[in-house]
């Protein structure tokens, strides 16, 4: 599925009534966060997306909830339901090439014949029919929001900051918050070991690192850019859109750029004073605030659609929250790597429970003794799951989507002195539980059945009804009279 825009996106939520606009005065000052935190959490499944039409100190419109919902995700990828996704993508990768996924998801830079999907060099965009630099340049002018009463600054949080490696000349892709701290100054949330090694790069070969932050590029962009370890995003993305990315060389850097955001920031982090002098406060999908010096970009060109929208990502201080929407997206698009390299998984869950960060459930085919020992070392080995607390891992028949199922597995088949194996491993920048600054600790849960040779005694039969009775009860269930 491809959209021109994003206000062809959001035609096509209002057209399927996921869409609700409002007209009255709207302050981006903690008002508009706590109108679309209050909406996200108002149903089961994530609530409408939410344009706010008037947005006080503000010519823009602002977009807010947008991929907020498990129909609005599968609206934007183009399928009936989300476990499409796995299926669209194994029909993909097998016809246009014959090898694995690893490449696709994992760290290999070849990606053979999915050149198809290269993104694709245009000498015009939409993304450029207003221009503003040097001293035209003014930040304030865009509606960022204030989410959180002790963020410091406005945050853009919906950026997808794009840049080039100083010293492996490599094009990248990533999701990171910035804080609007001046007129043409922003502070990047490094918070990524990979963020941080960009910077740090920059800084040792004092080169100026060139930057463009894009908002409202085509969504699957920023699903793409949502997993972790991705090589290239737009790659990918073009193979989930079924179409090439369309990109645009910046205005006032040599970056290239998706030709039809809404929005596009250009500018460059000062190697010589790389920093804030002040630490500086924003909020982060644990539910908590991380206040640090921050890299610090200097803007040189704001270029943009003539009637742009802002979309903005409200961080849910407890789940859910369009962010965990998100994380199930990934999650589904996840799934075919997995059963590549580990061919006994047969599903993955992340629970909104968990944040999308914090917990992990697993069912597994088990053929072998301590099967579950190796899937659980070889899920921390990975960039895409290395930092997940706990993961939990099941028997095939056990419906990882149904999570009192899953605890309930857990009380019956797990032993902790057997069964719960503890690690330590990278923390993520901005948990408060770590045991030190980069080391954190995991749990991974066995809650397989067990043979001889992994319990002392013998497992007793699971209660299961015969397949006769059930077929009888079936076929006489209107004689019981219970359906009223």
């Amino acid at each position: 599925m491809t959209f021109a825009s994003m206000a062809e996106f959001l035609a096509l939520l209002q057209d399927n009534g996921e869409l609700v606009r409002i007209t009255a005065s709207v302050d981006s000052a903690l008002e508009m966060a706590a109108i679309t935190d209050r909406v996200a959490k108002s149903s089961p499944e994530g609530g409408p997306a939410i344009l706010f039409e008037n947005v006080k100190n503000s010519k823009i419109p602002v977009v807010t909830n947008l991929l907020g919902s498990r129909r609005r995700l599968c609206l934007c990828l183009g399928v009936a339901e989300l476990d499409d996704v796995t299926s669209e993508l194994d029909r993909r990768w097998v016809t246009e090439q014959t090898g694995s996924w690893l490449d696709a998801l994992k760290l290999v830079p070849g990606w053979g014949g999915m050149s198809k999907w290269s993104p694709k060099l245009v000498k015009s965009a939409t993304c450029q029919q207003v221009v503003r630099l040097g001293r035209d340049v003014n930040l304030w002018d865009l509606p960022v929001p204030r989410c959180w009463p002790c963020e410091s600054d406005p945050v853009i949080t919906s950026g997808l900051l794009v840049t080039c490696h100083p010293t492996m000349e490599k094009s990248t892709i990533f999701n990171a918050p910035l804080v609007v701290t001046a007129q043409n100054e922003l502070a990047i949330y490094d918070g990524d070991h990979y963020q941080r090694d960009l910077i740090n790069a920059a800084i040792e070969t004092k080169r100026n690192l060139p930057v463009a932050i894009v908002l409202g590029s085509d969504p699957i962009v920023s699903l793409a850019a949502s997993l972790p370890g991705m090589s290239d995003p737009r790659l990918f993305a073009g193979l989930l859109r079924g179409a090439s990315l369309e990109q645009v060389r910046c205005r006032s850097n040599e970056l290239e750029v998706p030709a039809a955001a809404e929005i596009v920031i250009e500018g460059y982090l000062d190697a010589a004073n790389p920093r804030s002098s002040k630490p500086l406060s924003v909020a982060r999908g644990n539910g908590r605030y991380v206040r640090r010096e921050m890299p610090i970009i200097q803007v040189t060109a704001i270029t943009h659609r003539a009637n742009p929208v802002f979309p903005a990502t409200v961080v849910s201080s407890t789940p859910p929250g369009e962010e965990s929407w998100v994380a199930l997206a990934c999650e589904r698009m996840t799934l075919p790597l997995l059963k590549r390299l580990l061919p006994e998984i047969v599903d993955i869950h992340q629970p909104f429970s968990g944040a999308g960060r914090n917990l992990l459930f697993v069912s597994i085919h088990k053929s072998i003794e301590h099967q579950a020992r190796r899937v659980l070392h070889a899920l921390w080995g990975m960039e895409l799951f290395g930092r997940i607390k706990t993961i939990v891992i099941v028997d095939a028949d056990v419906d990882v989507h149904h999570e009192d199922r899953v605890w309930f597995t857990v009380g019956n088949n797990a032993c902790p002195s057997r069964d719960f194996l503890f690690s330590d491993g990278l923390a993520r920048d901005d948990d408060y539980t770590t045991l030190s600054s980069t080391l954190s600790s995991r749990v991974g849960i066995d809650a397989t059945w067990k043979n001889r040779r992994e319990s002392l005694v013998a497992w007793p039969d699971t209660l299961e009804m015969s397949d006769e009775i059930v077929a009888q009860v079936m076929e006489r269930w209107s004689e019981y009279g219970l359906d009223r």
